[in-house]
């Protein structure tokens, strides 16, 4: 779940992982997006000890297997299933929000909402996400009313008159 919420990659993305794709010095993962489109995402620390722990626990680790090994597997070995991760994060959710479920493409789109609310540039999020369109990255602009008018007090040249 760390490394899903800390790239905002798609759920197919994640499934698909290699462990070839981490480049774990420069910290980014190699992602496959739609159209077989390449990108790189950085990942932060946490998601780097995540990762760690997960490989150690199932014991392996990057360097006793092949680079087409895949990154997350199932008891068996085998990658695991797009429907496990799916049931995993909406009975993590159900545990926090009883009225309300959740699926995974909620890690997705925190991810993007919390870049934007942050000050990060709408392109490079839409990089992020591997968005060929600005337009579908901006359904992730949720901006506060409050924020706004602080936006438009700072920048437009009638905004503090």
């Amino acid at each position: 779940m760390e490394l899903f919420y800390s790239t905002g990659m798609r759920l197919g993305e994640l499934v698909n992982l290699n462990l070839g794709d981490v480049d774990w010095n420069q910290q980014v993962v190699k992602v496959r997006g739609k159209g077989n489109k390449e990108r790189l995402i950085p990942f932060g620390e946490r998601a780097k000890l995540a990762m760690d722990y997960y490989l150690k626990k199932r014991g392996n680790t990057a360097v006793q297997t092949t680079a087409k090994s895949p990154l997350f597997t199932n008891r068996k070995g085998q990658r695991i299933a797009p429907r496990t991760i799916q049931r995993h994060i909406s009975q993590y959710f159900k545990k926090l929000a009883t009225d309300r479920s959740y699926g995974p493409h909620i890690l997705r789109h925190s991810f993007a909402s919390h870049l934007l609310d942050r000050g990060a540039d709408i392109r490079a999020v839409k990089e992020f996400l591997g968005h060929s369109s600005l337009s579908s990255t901006q359904i992730y602009t949720h901006i506060q009313p409050e924020k706004m008018k602080k936006i438009y007090q700072q920048a437009h040249p009638h905004g503090s008159k």
